[in-house]
């Protein structure tokens, strides 16, 4: 399995956490899930210091002089959650796609998300920005982990058949702007290929959106022959078909067969990592399922007048296959853990906005859609924790509750090993040592996604403005 080990210029740009607070502070009570056991058991004392955990159990005790935070004994202390395909993208007029900067990075944080991976961004220089205003301590919000614009013909403005070397000197400028990972979608084979030379040479990772092979499209199964570090949406292989798109096929899926065997041990044998996007498809498809019963009023977090102004996605072609693919990929997703690939799946929510569902809140929705798909609580847990850690390549210092490691924990009321839904329950989070009330972190979020008047409206539809100039 791959290993990647951040050159030390980029690990600083990445891991510095923002305002670290010195004092040491002693959590006890309650009851804790590492990230590593199966089990959760009572919090034995957790032990942090400047932004690190230094100590579990024993030894947690030994100074005297630490802030004492003591918790109820129902609640539970989780790593904090990963996601590592966490759109900002906002759609509110059908008219395009922008990164939202102002409410999500509350939101994110708020429901116990630590760290995120945008998973290509619509405006890349505006989310470096967020992600140094946070580093800073000038803005609260999550880890971001830039993936800077999609390499590939998703790309507005990209350019058919770029070169190799075009390619490796826009990743170099990238990794040294602090970028901590790049997507492709939709690229050719020679694209794909000259990105994860050029990523890995920089010591990142690389994750795709891909198709069947039709035309010049890339299967999944020739992407982990070339490297690739994360696989998104579907697993591939000679399940597809290579006359017919990837989700023509993928819906035909018969997880029984060698061809799906023959998949699966391909990801295990190269230790590729895999993005289910369960509740996405459900999202798309419109799928009628528990996992889409509302449980929190995420309109409030809109403007009133975008509340009053704003166009939720209808339904078009893709609805229907969409809401198809939602049930075949819990299907293909419990054969992949069955067959021993458990330890390769990432949590990835890939939701836009459309005024319905906000992504900040999809982490619940999607953990929730791996359980029913029969994966136990435990393992969806670490997926969204340990195993995502080790996908972008900082499983050394985020994903689990031991020595040496950030401070970021996320407490929630009740025990989400028995009820999955109580992931919803978030109380508290910590980011690198820095102790939030999520309750005002949610608050503080209200009324501030989209234009306030009809001046602001522009703004937020870029293929408009596209269509004028």
């Amino acid at each position: 399995m791959r290993h990647y080990v951040l050159p030390s210029l980029i690990a600083l740009l990445l891991l510095v956490p923002g305002p670290i607070n010195a004092r040491t502070t002693l959590i006890t009570g309650g009851h804790l899930f590492d990230g590593r056991s199966e089990l959760r058991v009572e919090n034995p004392g957790i032990l942090i210091q400047r932004g690190r955990i230094l100590a579990v159990g024993q030894g947690s005790d030994r100074i005297e002089n630490a802030k004492r935070i003591r918790l109820e004994y129902d609640q539970t202390i989780l790593p904090g959650f990963i996601d590592l395909h966490a759109h900002y993208h906002v759609d509110l007029f059908q008219a395009g796609r922008v990164d939202e900067t102002e409410a999500y990075p509350l939101m994110f944080l708020g429901n116990g998300v630590t760290t995120t991976f945008p998973g290509g961004e619509k405006q890349p220089e505006k989310m470096r920005a967020l992600r140094l205003a946070i580093n800073r301590g000038e803005r609260i919000g999550p880890r971001i982990l830039n993936s800077g614009p999609y390499f590939g013909s998703a790309r507005p403005g990209w350019e058919a058949d770029r070169s190799a070397g075009s390619i490796h000197q826009e990743v170099h400028q990238l990794a040294e702007q602090g970028t901590a990972g790049f997507k492709a979608k939709n690229p050719t084979r020679d694209e794909l290929a000259a990105l994860i030379d050029a990523a890995h040479q920089q010591g990142l990772t690389v994750t795709g959106h891909l198709n069947s092979g039709v035309g010049d499209s890339v299967n999944p199964k020739d992407a982990i022959l070339m490297g690739i570090d994360r696989v998104e949406h579907f697993l591939g292989g000679d399940t597809l078909k290579e006359d017919r798109h990837a989700y023509l096929s993928w819906k035909h899926v018969d997880t029984d067969s060698k061809a799906f065997r023959d998949i699966v041990d391909l990801y295990i044998d190269h230790g590729v990592y895999f993005s289910a996007t369960l509740a996405a498809f459900g999202a798309f498809g419109q799928t009628d399922s528990p996992v889409f019963e509302d449980f929190a009023d995420e309109q409030r977090f809109l403007t009133d007048y975008a509340r009053e102004h704003h166009q939720p996605r209808e339904a078009d072609d893709f609805t229907e296959l969409a809401d198809i693919l939602y049930w075949v990929k819990k299907d293909t997703l419990k054969a992949f853990y069955d067959a021993g690939g458990g330890h390769l799946i990432t949590l990835s929510t890939d939701h836009p906005f459309w005024g319905e569902y906000t992504s900040p809140f999809y982490i619940h929705r999607e953990m929730q859609a791996m359980v029913r798909a029969g994966l136990p609580e435990h393992a969806v847990l670490r997926i969204a924790t340990l195993n995502s850690a080790r996908a972008i390549g900082m499983g050394d210092q985020l994903g689990s509750i031991e020595p040496g490691k950030w401070a970021d924990l996320v407490i929630v009321d009740g025990n989400p090993l028995e009820d999955i839904t109580h992931t919803r329950n978030v109380r508290h989070v910590m980011k690198a040592g820095q102790w939030h009330n999520a309750e005002d972190l949610i608050r503080q979020a209200e009324g501030r996604i989209g234009p306030r008047s009809e001046e602001g409206r522009s703004y937020w539809m870029p293929r408009a403005n596209e269509a004028e100039e």
